[in-house]
């Protein structure tokens, strides 16, 4: 995977402008994971924990076809509150940093009135490539 970033742009923070692969290999695309425990409940309201739990979906669905979040090349963010979503976006960056780490695809953030379940405030939809290994020769 190769980011995108020409050199007269402002480099983006949290995120890439694109990236382009050019490889063998297996495209995994999640639904959008929201803030819910293994049986589908929400424990809290809370914007940041809710983020935090759906990054911990998030990986335990990559790992489910062998890839990480370092495969990860793009990301569509739902949110329900910009003001609660400013207000705890340093959690919500700590909480990234714990699960999914350094790795910062494109993304596109989106303000919305409302998500399928009125509990959830924030859902995350994933793209992401696992290049195939180089054949032994």
């Amino acid at each position: 995977m190769t980011l995108l970033q020409p050199a007269e742009w402002s480099k983006p923070r949290g995120y890439s402008h694109g990236v382009f692969v050019e490889a063998p290999g297996r495209w995994t695309i999640l639904a959008g994971q929201t803030g819910t425990n293994e049986k589908g409940e929400y424990e809290s309201d809370d914007m940041a924990e809710q983020a935090h739990l759906a990054f911990l979906r998030i990986l335990r669905l990559l790992k489910e076809s062998g890839a990480g979040p370092e495969h990860i090349v793009r990301l569509t963010w739902y949110i329900t509150n910009r003001t609660e979503y400013e207000a705890c976006g340093s959690r919500i960056g700590a909480a990234w940093s714990a699960t999914l780490g350094r790795n910062f695809p494109p993304a596109t953030l989106l303000y919305v009135t409302g998500l399928v379940n009125s509990k959830a405030k924030i859902e995350i939809e994933v793209t992401a490539f696992l290049p195939l290994p180089p054949a032994a020769g």
